[in-house]
């Protein structure tokens, strides 16, 4: 998938802001910025800020505004897509509750499928986690994530491309 949105976008936007773009994308966040960021021939430096900046900035917005918006599509005929997506936060509660702050940052910075900034901060919001914890949180493992995707991308990944 990052592959063919690397494609797309290389030959209409930079290199730089192709991650950024990616970077921004649920599922894809940091994870996938960072692989195209070393499929585009960024340096690793600038890449992991751009990753980073790109998968963060929609923190603060969910965090504040997924209820509200929640509420206002289940008068709507997206009230089956509420309901999903707040399954899908719900379904990781177990995961984070357990350690509160400290599993939500674990929970983003952990690379796996189906976890990272978009999630942890659908998950946290619907806790109703206080803002400033639900923050440091998925800051701290967006970074911790940067960290272990450069590893991998720009390491293990580097060894063969």
């Amino acid at each position: 998938m990052v592959e063919a949105l690397v494609q797309f976008f290389s030959e209409i936007i930079p290199a730089e802001l192709t991650v950024f773009v990616i970077s921004l994308m649920p599922i894809l966040e940091l994870r996938g910025g960072l692989v195209a960021a070393k499929l585009l021939g960024v340096d690793l430096i600038p890449a992991m800020i751009i990753g980073f900046i790109g998968t963060i900035l929609p923190t603060p917005f969910i965090l504040l505004f997924i209820r509200k918006i929640f509420d206002w599509m289940r008068n709507t005929k997206l009230v089956k897509l509420v309901d999903k997506l707040e399954t899908k936060g719900r379904s990781k509660f177990a995961q984070i509750e357990k350690y509160k702050t400290f599993g939500l940052l674990l929970f983003v910075g952990v690379p796996l499928p189906g976890t990272g900034a978009w999630t942890g901060s659908l998950a946290a919001a619907l806790m109703k986690m206080p803002f400033k914890n639900a923050m440091i949180s998925v800051i701290g493992g967006t970074l911790l994530a940067d960290l272990l995707m450069a590893i991998f991308s720009y390491g293990l990944l580097g060894m063969f491309f």
